[in-house]
C-alpha cells in the first residue's frame, strides 16, 4: 500500500510539472513584451523573468558571486511604493534616482520576493557580497559601506584618505578583508577626458602609470598597500576558499599582455603568472575562480579570433586543462557550475572578437574529452550585447541567471537547464 502511495505521489508530481510546463506559451524570446514565463521557441527551455516591478534590474558581473542566505543580491531602480489610486503599477521612481539604477536589492530565491536595501541619491559602485558577514559592500565617492542582506542595517566601513582615493572590488573568503586597486590622478584624468572604452583603453595601457593593490581590514579599518607595478592592475578578485590569495590582471590589449596573476596578500610574495602566452596574438582573459578555489578558468584564443578554448590552470600544480569550442559557441563570459561538472556562456554579437555569424545564444556546456558539447538555452538574437548577459548558475544548479535588454530595458531572467 505504501509503495502504491509513493508511486501515485510521484506520478502526480510529474503530471503537475508537465501541466505547468504545458501552461507556458511557446514564444520567440524578445519578440515584443514577454510574459512572466515562457518556453523559448528555438530551444525548448523554460525562461522566467525574475522581477516584476518597473524599472531596470541588473544582476552582477560574471565573476562576482551574488548569493547569500538563500538570496541573490542585485542592483535595481530606486522606487518607492505609492497609493495605487495614483497609478496602476503601484510604484513611483525616486525623484533623485541615479540614471544607472544602482540601488542594492535582494531577491529571495525561494519566495521570489525582492527587498530594496539602499536609497542613495549618489552614484554607487561595488558588486561585493560576504556569505560569512551576511553583508553586501558598496562605495559612494570615497566612502565604503556595508549593508546587512537580512536586516537592511547600514554601516560605514572605511573612508579613503585624501592621498589614496581608490575603489574596492572584492572581499576575501573569511570576510575580514576588502581589496581593490588604486589608480593615479593622471590615469583618472585619462578616463575623464576619454570616457569611451575605445578611447581610453589603449591610452591607459600605453601610459604605463603605476597602480597599487591594497586591502582594507573590515573590523579595524587598516589600509595596507600590497603591491605596486607600472602596469594597469585590474579585475581584482579574492579566492572563494583561500582568504590570502588575490587574483588580478594586467589590463590592456589582451594580445599584448600576460594577463592573469595571483599574489598572497599576507606574505606579499612575488606575483605568480597563471598563463603565459605561447604565440603571436594569443589572448587569455575574463578569468574567474572555480567555486572550490582549485582552478582559475579563462577564455583562451590561439590566436585571437581564430581558435577558441576555455582553459583552466590548476593552482596546486600549474597544470592546464583546455576545452575547445566553435566560433559560434564563443562567449563574452563563461562560468562554471558549483559542482565543477558543467560550464555556461553568454554568447556574443557579430561585432565581438569571435565575429561569430550565429553567436547570440546563451549556452550550456558539458566537457567531453578535449572539447565542449553545447546546448542552446536561450535565443538572444533580440538582445543588444552592449549589455553583457553575464551568466550565473543558481545555487541549486538547476537554473542559469542572466541579464538582458530584449524587452527594451535591462532586466533579470533565469532559464531552466533541464527541458
Amino acid at each position: 500500500m505504501k509503495t502504491k502511495q509513493i508511486l501515485l505521489l510521484g506520478c502526480l508530481s510529474l503530471f503537475q510539472g508537465f501541466t505547468l510546463l504545458q501552461a507556458q506559451p511557446v514564444l520567440e524570446t524578445g519578440k515584443g513584451k514577454m510574459p512572466d514565463a515562457w518556453i523559448d521557441k528555438a530551444t525548448g527551455h523554460l525562461v522566467r523573468r525574475l522581477i516584476n516591478t518597473p524599472g531596470n534590474h541588473r544582476s552582477f558581473y560574471f565573476h562576482n558571486n551574488p548569493f547569500v542566505d538563500g538570496k541573490m543580491v542585485y542592483y535595481g531602480s530606486d522606487i518607492i511604493p505609492r497609493d495605487t489610486s495614483f497609478g496602476a503599477d503601484g510604484y513611483v521612481y525616486h525623484p533623485k534616482q541615479n540614471p544607472y539604477n544602482n540601488q542594492i536589492y535582494t531577491y529571495d530565491l525561494k519566495t521570489g520576493k525582492s527587498r530594496q536595501l539602499t536609497h542613495k541619491a549618489n552614484s554607487m559602485a561595488g558588486e561585493i557580497v560576504s556569505r560569512l558577514n551576511h553583508e553586501a559592500y558598496f562605495q559612494i565617492k570615497d566612502s565604503v559601506f556595508g549593508v546587512n542582506v537580512n536586516t537592511g542595517k547600514l554601516k560605514l566601513v572605511f573612508v579613503f584618505p585624501d592621498d589614496f582615493k581608490a575603489n574596492i572590488t572584492t572581499v576575501n573568503a573569511n570576510g575580514k578583508l576588502l581589496a581593490g586597486a588604486y589608480a593615479t590622478p593622471a590615469e583618472k584624468e585619462i578616463s575623464r577626458k576619454y570616457p569611451q572604452k575605445g578611447s581610453y583603453f589603449n591610452r591607459i595601457y600605453e601610459a604605463r602609470l603605476p597602480r597599487t593593490l591594497f586591502t582594507i581590514n573590515i573590523q579595524t579599518g587598516k589600509l595596507s598597500k600590497i603591491f605596486t607595478d607600472s602596469a594597469w592592475l585590474n579585475h581584482v578578485q579574492f579566492s572563494p576558499t583561500d582568504p590570502d590569495l588575490l587574483m588580478f590582471c594586467h589590463e590592456g590589449p589582451w594580445h599584448k599582455v600576460d594577463r592573469i596573476w595571483t599574489i598572497n596578500v599576507i606574505k606579499r610574495d612575488t606575483p605568480r603568472l597563471i598563463h603565459k602566452r605561447t604565440m603571436d596574438m594569443e589572448i587569455a582573459g575574463h578569468e574567474w575562480f572555480s567555486s572550490d578555489g582549485k582552478y582559475i578558468w579563462y577564455d583562451l584564443q590561439l590566436p585571437r579570433g581564430k581558435d577558441f578554448y576555455v582553459d583552466g590552470t590548476e593552482l596546486a600544480t600549474g597544470k592546464e586543462v583546455k576545452y575547445h569550442l566553435t566560433r559560434n559557441e564563443w562567449s563574452v563570459h563563461y562560468t562554471s557550475s558549483w559542482d565543477q561538472t558543467h560550464f555556461a556562456g553568454d554568447g556574443g554579437a557579430r561585432r565581438s572578437v569571435a565575429n561569430a555569424p550565429d553567436g547570440k545564444w546563451l549556452y550550456y556546456f558539458t566537457p567531453e574529452g578535449d572539447h565542449f558539447s553545447s546546448e542552446k538555452l536561450v535565443d538572444l538574437n533580440e538582445h543588444d550585447y552592449k549589455l553583457e548577459p553575464n551568466v550565473h548558475f543558481s545555487p541549486d544548479g538547476k537554473w542559469i541567471i542572466f541579464r538582458a535588454n530584449f524587452e527594451g530595458h535591462t532586466d533579470m531572467y533565469e532559464v531552466k537547464i533541464a527541458k
